[in-house]
Order: C-alpha cells, then sequence, then structure tokens
C-alpha cells in the first residue's frame, strides 16, 4: 500500500505539532521550513523561557471575527489538560506552574527545550524535516482524487495527498512570517478577516504624552479598559511605561482594540483608560483623599503609587501635590479621582507586526472543518495556526491554539 504522503509547511509550533500527529504508518510526512531551524517564536517567547500554555483555559478571552462558537469547538478538541500531559509524558518536558501569572513553562525555564523537544519527536517519529526549503505555492493536480503539489524555491517540487498550512501570520516577521500562508489561502478562495497587529505596543506623540513622556520605565499593576463604538477590551494585569508610549501585558492584551480603528477595521475613535490601582475603586479613593491633619494631595496618592506617576498624575489633573487634603476643592479633587481611576491614555499609534505577539484576523474559521481543520473550498489542505482567525491574550493562550490547531490538522490530515 502507498503510503499516504503529507506536506507541512512552516516548522512552528502549529506546524511541528501537526507534523507530528501526522505520522503513522500509513503516512510519509514532510516538514517544510523556510529558516535554517525553525521554531522561532516559540524560542523568543516568555523571554526566553517560553510560557507553553495558560495555567487555566478561558476561552472567552480569544478574540475573532468568525463565530466564537466553532473557535471553542476547536479548542475543546484538545483541553488543556491533556495538552500539558503531551508535552510531559510523551515530549519528556517537566513543566513548572507560576501560580502568580497563571502561566506555565518548561522547568528548565529554556525555550530552547520545547522547540527542540518538538523537533526530535518529529524525527523520531519519522517526518523528513527539510530546513531551508522554502515554500513559495501550491497548487492542485489534476485528477479525481486530490492531490497538491507543493513549489519549493531552487528544489523540485512535492506531490502530496494532503498539505497543512501552518506558515504563521504577519508577527515578528524577523522570525520568518512573511503571510506567504494567508496568500495561498486567498488564493484558494477563501475569505481573510481584517489582518493586523495584536498584543503590540501602544505609541503616542511625544508632545502628546505631557508628564508621561517622563515616566518610561516605570511598572506596576493594572486595570486597562479600551473601547471603541463596535469593540471594547479589558485586561488586570503589568504596564509599563516606554519611551514611546505604553506596554505591558495588561496594555498589549486591549491594544487590537486600538490598533483595529487606526487601520479602519473597526470605526473609531478609540479611548484607552486606566484604573492605576486595580484594589482601589471610587469609594477607597475617596476615603483615602479624606482630609486627615496637614496630610497633603501629593502623600496621599503617593502612598498607593510609583512617586513619579503620582507627581505625573497630579500634574494632569491641575493639582499642586503640597496642597493640603483639607484645601482641595472639590472639582480638583474629582479631577485627582478621574485620574486615578479613569486616565485617558493619549496615544496615536502601535509598533505594529515588529514588536507585536500575535496577528489578529486570518483565514474565517467557518471555511474550515472544526474537527480536521480541512478547507471546506480545497479539500486536502488543512490550515492551522496564526493564520487562522482567532488570537488570545498574554499568557500561553496563543500557544494552547497552536498546539490545538495543529494536532487537529495533523489528525485529519492523515485521516484519523
Amino acid at each position: 500500500m502507498t503510503p499516504r504522503r503529507i506536506a507541512v509547511i512552516g516548522a512552528g509550533a502549529a506546524g511541528t505539532m501537526a507534523a507530528i500527529f501526522a505520522t503513522g504508518p500509513d503516512t510519509e510526512v514532510v516538514l517544510c521550513e523556510g529558516t535554517r531551524d525553525g521554531g522561532r517564536k516559540i524560542l523568543i517567547s516568555g523571554g526566553g523561557r517560553c510560557n507553553v500554555l495558560p495555567l487555566r483555559m478561558d476561552e472567552l478571552k480569544y478574540v475573532t471575527a468568525s463565530s466564537p462558537n466553532t473557535l471553542k469547538k476547536i479548542l475543546r478538541s484538545w483541553p488543556l489538560k491533556e495538552q500539558r500531559a503531551f508535552f510531559e509524558d510523551v515530549v519528556g518536558i517537566p513543566l513548572a506552574e507560576e501560580v502568580e501569572s497563571a502561566k506555565v513553562f518548561p522547568a528548565s525555564h529554556k525555550a530552547r527545550d520545547v522547540r527542540d523537544g518538538l523537533v526530535q519527536l518529529a524525527n523520531r517519529r519519522g517526518v523528513s524535516c527539510l530546513f531551508g526549503a522554502r515554500v513559495v505555492g501550491i497548487e492542485p493536480l489534476p485528477g479525481a482524487v486530490p492531490r497538491w503539489r507543493v513549489q519549493r524555491e531552487g528544489a523540485r517540487p512535492l506531490d502530496v495527498d494532503a498539505v497543512i498550512i501552518a506558515t504563521g501570520g504577519l508577527s515578528v516577521p524577523a522570525t520568518g512570517s512573511d503571510g506567504s500562508g494567508l496568500d495561498w489561502a486567498r488564493a484558494l478562495g477563501h475569505t481573510i478577516h481584517p489582518t493586523y497587529a495584536a498584543l503590540t505596543p501602544i505609541t503616542a506623540r511625544p508632545e502628546s504624552l505631557g508628564p508621561f513622556g517622563a515616566l518610561s520605565g516605570i511598572s506596576l499593576d493594572v486595570e486597562v479598559r479600551a473601547r471603541n463604538p463596535a469593540s471594547e477590551a479589558q485586561s488586570t494585569r503589568g504596564f509599563l511605561f516606554t519611551h514611546r508610549g505604553y506596554s505591558g501585558p495588561a496594555l498589549l492584551d486591549v491594544s487590537h482594540v486600538a490598533t483595529r480603528t487606526r487601520l479602519g477595521v473597526d470605526p473609531g475613535p478609540a479611548e484607552v483608560r486606566v484604573r492605576w490601582t486595580p484594589q482601589m475603586g471610587d469609594a477607597e479613593w475617596e476615603a483615602a483623599l479624606k482630609p486627615q491633619g496637614t496630610r497633603t494631595v501629593g502623600g496621599a496618592v503617593r502612598e498607593h503609587l510609583p512617586q513619579r506617576l503620582a507627581d505625573a498624575l497630579l500634574q494632569r489633573a491641575g493639582v499642586e501635590p503640597a496642597v493640603p487634603l483639607a484645601q482641595l476643592p472639590r472639582d480638583a479633587r474629582r479631577r485627582v479621582l478621574d485620574e486615578l481611576l479613569r486616565c485617558a491614555l493619549p496615544w496615536a499609534g502601535d509598533e505594529g507586526y515588529k514588536k507585536a505577539e500575535v496577528m489578529g484576523g486570518g483565514v474565517a474559521l467557518s471555511e474550515v472543518d472544526p474537527k480536521t481543520l480541512e478547507s471546506r473550498l480545497a479539500p486536502g489542505v488543512f490550515l492551522s495556526g496564526e493564520v487562522l482567525d482567532a488570537f488570545g491574550p498574554i499568557g500561553g493562550f496563543n500557544f494552547a491554539w497552536a498546539w490545538a490547531t495543529g494536532r487537529a490538522a495533523g489528525l485529519g490530515a492523515k485521516g484519523g
């Protein structure tokens, strides 16, 4: 019996996982990767530690322009508990929980162990890994049974029974992501929901930053809310002032709401507001700003915030830090509360794909079988990972998506 030949394009998280699960006694799997080593996003993730999974799954945190129910079906095809067991028991990578951040890392805290462990497992299962093999296109072969030709740069084409597109999206192009998979899917007739940089830092014009312009390097936990006329997002996590604007997990989680308006995906305007003390609301700050002897407004605010940030917020509110709380007028108190609890961040743009953790948008989920991820428009073509229209927040959620879609596509291409 002639083995079923499967080509996987892209040796990132989704592609390597797809190749592993496509293997079997009746399959021949070829993994084509344009870079010399593959898995470069794995290597840079989590500051080089690779946040391989979230500690807890929350399907509602994912963003898609497709059906949320389809997204849930795909995620549930490989539950988080089973993913963890696969890495520990099959790949052989012990995992460690970081409870405070709700993240899961390799116990070694080395991203290379994840990348190399997956590639080594693929090799053990018989995958032919072709690095430095840049694919330039796919096209159907004539015949009653769907087959595909994978065109390679400077090499003979591969004729296969199934193709798995796992090329990633457009984020961090330095790792090899160039959007080619989107182009191939579009050429096959797929709907590509508008793409945009997600989980990317937000920037502001220097002249608009005002006192925030001197806060680069300050970090703290905050609650950030972003809203435009079509969408909104909220996150309570770390926040960082940068020399160009803002970053940190909380800001990255909501940045797509702003980015989408800048690109015209959503109508504008978009506003980004911050509550600088997640543990303190209006009532708590009202109490903190009550007159107490000769205590000043600056002293009250600095008790809960870094001094430079406290002074910048008071400057924005037009209040001198040395003013005693007993002499703080009602309208000034209201302005201080607004800056502390509903601070509007001036912004003008974002860092784009260069620093984006992921790409938003992509191939419409309605155009793939949620069980196998086979294209409904091009039988024999399967799609996985970032090329599909879904992304999650910081914290391992996008790896969980890559692992789940890679496995589903691999099993689907194998036929089981």
